[in-house]
């Protein structure tokens, strides 16, 4: 039975993330699918293309939430279950993995980037914010969210073994769950690093076309 507080937590945390607040926040505020224009990727940055600001910013906070609250909870509340930090892993990547294929949405969803955000802060602050401030400045100087989303998850892990003291293996299974996290970021953005290549990628603020 020890392994049933773990799988339990972490099917929690995967039904939350299979949440898709870019197309929930959309038909709530009678903005169209996300789907349906741009890159059609239901996330914020597609969102923000409809040209509702506030509607972005609440899918950004959703998202990231939906990866931060489980892995908080775990945290806080796991050590009398029996949770510890393999959990803590599990219920990461379970929230993340939620994201990208949600069940509740014929497991067509997101890449995952606000997602990995909150898990990351709900691993560390420091890793955390370490990690988006590198995707704010990589946003501001080129203006490309993928480019910033790229980049940051390349870095994450080695913020993570900075962090840690470069003991890597005090916590292996953060550490795998950050890499197989940032694998699948690149992975999902396959599209956008030929776009990026080309010339073609869109850049942060543009509006969907007509």
């Amino acid at each position: 039975m020890d392994f049933l507080y773990p799988v339990l937590a972490a099917l929690a945390a995967y039904l939350l993330g299979s949440l898709s607040f870019a197309v929930i926040v959309s038909r709530l505020m009678g903005l169209n699918d996300p789907r349906t224009y741009g890159s059609k990727n239901p996330g914020a940055t597609n969102v923000l293309r409809s040209g509702s600001k506030a509607a972005a910013i609440v899918t950004l906070l959703l998202d990231a939430l939906k990866g931060f609250v489980p892995v908080l909870l775990v945290r806080l509340y796991g050590e009398p279950y029996g949770l510890g930090e393999g959990t803590v892993a599990m219920v990461g990547l379970a929230a993340f993995l939620g994201h990208l294929y949600p069940v509740f949405f014929r497991f067509v969803g997101g890449k995952g980037v606000a997602t990995a955000a909150g898990v990351l802060l709900g691993i560390s602050v420091w890793l955390g914010l370490a990690t988006l401030l590198t995707w704010v400045i990589i946003a501001v100087f080129f203006r490309y969210s993928s480019l910033a989303s790229l980049v940051s998850a390349v870095f994450a892990p080695f913020y993570y073994l900075l962090g840690d003291g470069l003991q890597w293996f005090s916590n292996k299974w953060i550490a795998l769950a950050i890499v197989v996290m940032g694998l699948l970021l690149v992975y999902r953005h396959r599209e956008n690093i030929t776009r990026l290549v080309q010339g073609r990628e869109s850049k942060l603020g543009a509006k969907k076309k007509s």
